[in-house]
This record gives C-alpha cells, sequence and structure tokens, in this order.
C-alpha cells in the first residue's frame, strides 16, 4: 500500500516539474497566458502530491487556497503560501477564455514561476 501510495505521489511531482518546465520554455516564447496557467498547474499537482503522500483525499478543484487548507491540516507550515494562492489560483481559467485580458504581463508571468517553482520544492522538502 505504502508503494503504491508512493508510485502516486511520483506521478503528481512528476506532473508538477513538467507544468514548471513547460512555463519556462513559453516564457521563451512570451506566450504568457500559458506561462500562467502551467504555473497554477504547477503549483495545484505539487500540492496534490503532498495530499497523496498524507493520504488525504481532496475535491476536484484548481483553488489552490482549499488545497493549501487542506495541506495545513498535516502542516501549519503551508500557510505561507496563501498569497501564492491568491495569485496562482485565477490562472487555472483566466487567461484561458475570451475576456478583457488576454495575457498577463511579463513580470506576472516572471512571478508565477518563482512562486510555482518555490511551492514545488517546499512540498519536495516535506516528503521522505
Amino acid at each position: 500500500m505504502a508503494e503504491a501510495r508512493q508510485a502516486e505521489v511520483e506521478k503528481w511531482l512528476t506532473i508538477s516539474r513538467r507544468d514548471l518546465q513547460s512555463a519556462r520554455v513559453l516564457l521563451k516564447e512570451l506566450l504568457l497566458e500559458n506561462v500562467a496557467y502551467h504555473c497554477q498547474q504547477s503549483a495545484e499537482k505539487a500540492l496534490k502530491a503532498y495530499l497523496v503522500h498524507q493520504g488525504a483525499g481532496f475535491p476536484k478543484t484548481h483553488d489552490l487556497d482549499v488545497l493549501l487548507d487542506l495541506c495545513c491540516q498535516f502542516d501549519s507550515e503551508f500557510r505561507r503560501w496563501d498569497d501564492a494562492a491568491d495569485t496562482l489560483t485565477p490562472y487555472a481559467t483566466e487567461f484561458r477564455y475570451p475576456s478583457d485580458t488576454l495575457e498577463p504581463e511579463e513580470e506576472d508571468a516572471r512571478q508565477a514561476i518563482e512562486m510555482a517553482e518555490l511551492i514545488l520544492n517546499f512540498v519536495i522538502q516535506r516528503l521522505p
């Protein structure tokens, strides 16, 4: 059972890393709306990896605040990512559909990469 859970955690982390890698590649092409999306996805997958490690269930959601609340049930240090979650969560949908704003500013995209990377590394540090 523990091996199966660890394998699932690794799958979530692999996807998280690939989303972050995609964001970096897309930044070079200035496809900023896609950078933002993949950063949100990277953070989401990292938090879900932690929850799988803890054996906790989680709803189908892109809301990082919801996932952070669940993570905090096991480790209150996750609370430090509240602001990042507030920034990244809208990127799951904000630029994915026609609206008044087609893409974030380049600095916002760079900041999103940094936040996603910090969250991913934080999660990895908390896993065995």
